[in-house]
């Protein structure tokens, strides 16, 4: 099990940015897989986004190709979720996601982050 922080939600206009970030404080991560879910209200979460464990593979839901942007910086037990082109359907908490499987990486989960996007 790794214990993981969320960090960077907000509010952001439609059209514009917002950069996530979740760290593994003082923990080793570098052997999982690593995502980026959403639940909006009323849904069931969702992949927004995955990378492997070398950051060499990544992986996106259709709905946010070419806007999204997922990272990690094995050094500093850090993944990151780069936000752009926002539009209110984005709206949601967000949450990171560690694991054995890239597909899937939900063995455990940070507490999430409200993204909030308006019009």
């Amino acid at each position: 099990q790794v214990h993981l922080v969320e960090s960077g939600g907000g509010v952001g206009q439609a059209g514009g940015s917002l950069r996530l970030s979740c760290v593994a404080p003082g923990q080793t991560f570098n052997t999982y897989a690593l995502g980026w879910f959403r639940q909006a209200p009323g849904k069931e979460r969702e992949l927004v986004a995955a990378i492997n464990w070398s950051g060499s593979v990544t992986d996106y839901v259709d709905s946010v190709k070419g806007r999204f942007t997922i990272s990690r910086d094995n050094a500093k037990s850090t993944v990151f979720l780069q936000l752009n082109s926002l539009k209110p359907v984005d709206t949601a908490v967000y949450y990171c996601g560690a694991g054995r499987n890239t597909r899937n990486p939900n063995d455990c989960w940070g507490q999430g982050t409200q993204v909030t996007v308006s019009s």
